[in-house]
């Protein structure tokens, strides 16, 4: 997926819900400077054991056992600035990076009642700066009441929100884009945009 979502060269490419073992590989993968924040740890203390394990059934385990991280992947030739990832609540992060001046953070919050208050903690740790690109899963339907961000993409969990910069609307890709090989590499339809 990482190769797929990569191929047309984007400037920024945010992930979720990657198993700690691949967030080494990430750069390599892709091409792309990667910036990453450990969300979650493994829960047999080992993300190698757990991704053998999860080999058995990707469905039904996904990261339970290999623990996850966000990450942000960067083209190279922008300026980066890495910055500290912040806790979002238990076993959840915003990664966080500035990009060519703008800061980038990309968060995966908690499904369930605790979702609302991630999704607000995650845009209070921002709240200082004038120009954001906040992407992640935010387990939660739009609408948000959020003041001053760009409009969320309508029945999504999966979002780009924006602030301080112009954007394009955020579209979601169908289906066959994300099909390889009969395979559908994803059960998170990507979403982009175009900032600038």
């Amino acid at each position: 997926m990482v190769e797929l979502v990569t191929a047309d060269d984007p400037g920024i490419v945010c992930l979720q819900e990657v198993p700690l073992w691949a967030l080494p590989h990430l750069e390599e993968w892709s091409g792309m400077r990667a910036v990453t924040a450990v969300g979650a740890r493994p829960r047999l203390g080992s993300a190698r054991l757990g991704g053998w394990i999860t080999e058995l059934n990707h469905g039904r385990l996904r990261s339970a056992l290999t623990g996850e991280g966000v990450a942000i992947l960067v083209a190279r030739g922008r300026a980066l600035e890495p910055l500290r990832p912040l806790d979002v609540g238990p076993r959840r992060s915003l990664a966080r990076a500035r990009v060519d001046g703008i800061l980038v953070g990309c968060f995966h919050v908690t499904g369930g009642a605790v979702a609302d208050e991630q999704l607000r903690r995650v845009v209070e740790l921002v709240a200082e700066e004038p120009r954001v690109v906040l992407a992640g899963d935010a387990n939660l339907r739009p609408p948000y009441d959020l003041v001053e961000w760009s409009a969320p993409l309508p029945g999504s969990i999966d979002q780009i929100l924006v602030r301080g910069v112009r954007s394009s609307a955020p579209t979601a890709w169908p289906e066959e884009r994300r099909r390889l090989e009969g395979r559908v590499l994803s059960d998170h339809a990507p979403v982009e945009l175009t900032v600038g």
